[in-house]
Formats: C-alpha cells, sequence, structure tokens
C-alpha cells in the first residue's frame, strides 16, 4: 500500500475525494496516518484456507463498506481483488476496479496445493470480476490475454496499464562511487523471484576470482509459501555470497550506490524495482519472462537472460562488468523508456480514466 499505492492516493486526496486505505496490519499503516491518510487494518490472513474465517472477513469487509458509504472500491492483488470485488456487490457499490499487480503463487506454483486452487480462483474471478459495474486493470501483455483468451473477463471491462507509475523526479540518474562493481537484487524473498539463481551466479563469479558485490534488499515473507527460510538466507550470508540488506526504505539512495540491478523472477506482473532502477540510469539484468520483458528490450535497455539459468544470469553479469560503455548505454536507455512509460503522471491519469468510466 505505501510503497506501490501511495501516489495514486495522494493524487485522489489532492482532488478532493475522500479516501480511506485498507490493508492487513503492520508498520506502514501508522506511516499512513503521517501522511495524512484515514487506514484501517482488516483482520486478513493473507494465505487464509480456512472457510469459517474467510467468510467473517468477508461479512467484516461488507459491512465496513456500508458504513464508510463508500461509492467506488479499488482492490490490489488478485485475493483482494477478488474479496473487494465479492464484499463491494453485496454491500451495492456499484463502481468496482480491481488491479492484479501479477498471477501469484496459485498460478506460477506447480504445487499440488496451487494446482487444486487455480481452477477454484479461476472460477471466483470470472463471477466477480466480469459484470457491469467492474473493472480490471493488468500490468503486462500477457495478463492480458490469459484474461481475455479464458473468458474471465470481457475486452470491454479489461485495461492495461503498465506498472504502478513511479516518480522519475526522485529516482534519478547518480555518479556511481562505489570501489567494487555491485549488483542488486531488490524484492520480496521469495524463490519464485530467482534468488536461488542469484546466488548460484555469485558461486559461479567467485569460483573464478572474479570480485563482484552481490547485495540482496527485501524482508522475509513468511505468509508466502514460495518464502525463502531465513535459515538459508543467514547460510548464504556466512559464505560470503551474498550482502543482505534487509528491507529498504530509501530505494533511491541504494541505488545511487550500486552498478546494474538484477530480477531473476519466474513471473512477474510488471516489476516496480526494474522501472526504478531504470529510472535512475542504471542497466538491468532480468528474465525473459512475462511483465520483466515488458520492461527490458534486449540489448536495448538491458540484457534478457533464460529462466532458471544462473550460468546465463552469472554470464550476463560479468559482461556488463566488463564493459562499462554498454553499462552507460544500456542505463541511459533503460532512463529514456522509464520516462516515457512509467512516470506516476501517466499511470494515474490513466488510472482516473478507468474511473470516469462510471459516470457515462
Amino acid at each position: 500500500m505505501y510503497n506501490f499505492n501511495l501516489e495514486l492516493a495522494s493524487a485522489l486526496a489532492d482532488s478532493g475525494h475522500d479516501v480511506v486505505l485498507l490493508s492487513p496490519p503492520g508498520k506502514y499503516g501508522e506511516v499512513l496516518k503521517k501522511n495524512g491518510f484515514r487506514w484501517i487494518s482488516a483482520p486478513m490472513d493473507r494465505g487464509g484456507l480456512n472457510v469459517f474465517r474467510e467468510l467473517k472477513f468477508l461479512l467484516w469487509l461488507v459491512a465496513l463498506i456500508r458504513r464508510e458509504k463508500v461509492d467506488l472500491i479499488h482492490s490490489f492483488t488478485l485475493k483482494c481483488a477478488v474479496y473487494g470485488s465479492m464484499a463491494a456487490s453485496i454491500a451495492g457499490v456499484g463502481s468496482k476496479v480491481s488491479s492484479i499487480t501479477g498471477m501469484g503463487y496459485v498460478f506460477t506454483s506447480m504445487d499440488l496445493k496451487a494446482r487444486i486452487l487455480r481452477p477454484v480462483i479461476t472460477l471466483l474471478m470470472r463471477l466477480t470480476l466480469n459484470n457491469t459495474s467492474s473493472r480490471l486493470i493488468v500490468l503486462n501483455k500477457y495478463d492480458f490475454n490469459f484474461f481475455s483468451v479464458h473468458g474471465i473477463v470481457d475486452l470491454e471491462r479489461l485495461h492495461l496499464i503498465p506498472g504502478a507509475g513511479i516518480d522519475c523526479q526522485k529516482f534519478i540518474p547518480s555518479v556511481r562511487k562505489n570501489n567494487k562493481f555491485t549488483v542488486l537484487l531488490a524484492a520480496r524473498l521469495l524463490w519464485d523471484k530467482g534468488i536461488a539463481e542469484y546466488i548460484e551466479a555469485s558461486k559461479i563469479l567467485k569460483a573464478k576470482g572474479i570480485d563482484i558485490q552481490f547485495l540482496l534488499a527485501g524482508a522475509p515473507d513468511p505468509g508466502n509459501p514460495a518464502a525463502v527460510p531465513e535459515s538459508v538466507l543467514s547460510k548464504w550470508s556466512v559464505e560470503g555470497l551474498v550482502t543482505l540488506l534487509g528491507h529498504v526504505d530509501d530505494m533511491p539512495a541504494l541505488l545511487g550506490t550500486v552498478n546494474a540491478v538484477v530480477l531473476p523472477s519466474y513471473r512477474e506482473g510488471l516489476p516496480t524495482g526494474l522501472t526504478e532502477a531504470g529510472a535512475s540510469g542504471l542497466p538491468l539484468i532480468t528474465t525473459d519472462v512475462p511483465g520483466c520483458n515488458e520492461v527490458v528490450t534486449h540489448e536495448v535497455d538491458g540484457l534478457l537472460v533464460p529462466v532458471k539459468n544462473p550460468k546465463a544470469l552469472a554470464d550476463s553479469i560479468l559482461r556488463l562488468y566488463l564493459d562499462c560503455e554498454l553499462c552507460e548505454k544500456l542505463g541511459a536507455a533503460a532512463r529514456n523508456k522509464a520516462v516515457a512509460m512509467f512516470d506516476k503522471c501517466i499511470v494515474i491519469n490513466k488510472t482516473l480514466e478507468i474511473y470516469k468510466e462510471f459516470k457515462n
């Protein structure tokens, strides 16, 4: 809520709307309040499967929507989109917008649990997201095609907006003064972000005696089935394969200290970390998968590597390490693309246009 939706919430508040922010409890609730917003803690279990507990939360959400006299509800992420739309329909809200920022664990994992849940979630999406009072926003062409081709959401209710929007005045190129070539992976600490491949690339390069610093920024996410255990992270750190930074609040400052940003993810909606790095004038290395290849064009503003291929990842990192001119060329192009496609003003204006559809 704080990292990806604050700009939109601020734009709505500046336009005179009464904005209520709702999310599970966490330290950023108080930060949102300090930014002048009304924030409500939702008694929601992100990975919950207990039917009675889920029903209790749904009824709580219906009561909240009625009490607040909500005119429009905008829900983010897959579970919130389904629950928000369902509760809003029960409460009689005539304007429902959902943003699915990525297909998540259920649609990317081959675990038995994910495969069992997949048809259930697909049915729920078809029932809740495809009606005249609903609009669905996706972040890349692959997800757009998924919802349209499978008949989950009709085309007139489906919109493509690339990303959450970034502040290209805050994320700017800077002169890097680090003594050692440094690469950064900044993401939630999940296996499907390609963290194992990132560590393996570090092993490959260190075995060759190449002195590159690998940084990993992000907090553990124990509520996600794909979370990397903290014990594994600590082991990698002790072995000198990576420097763990934990959660980083000041990303512009961190990006100003590294030479390249890496995201070997298995699939994304549209990764904000890459767009922020691109706006900062950094060369990008990412996988040739949905979402990631919407941000990076190979050899133009970054390098694409095959998914789950640590050797190709290590080779690309080494290539940037050896070629300063390539780094500068890719970084400059990444900056230009970020300004032209991913700036917050572009994304916010497109979102507000969707809101206006309900007035017609």
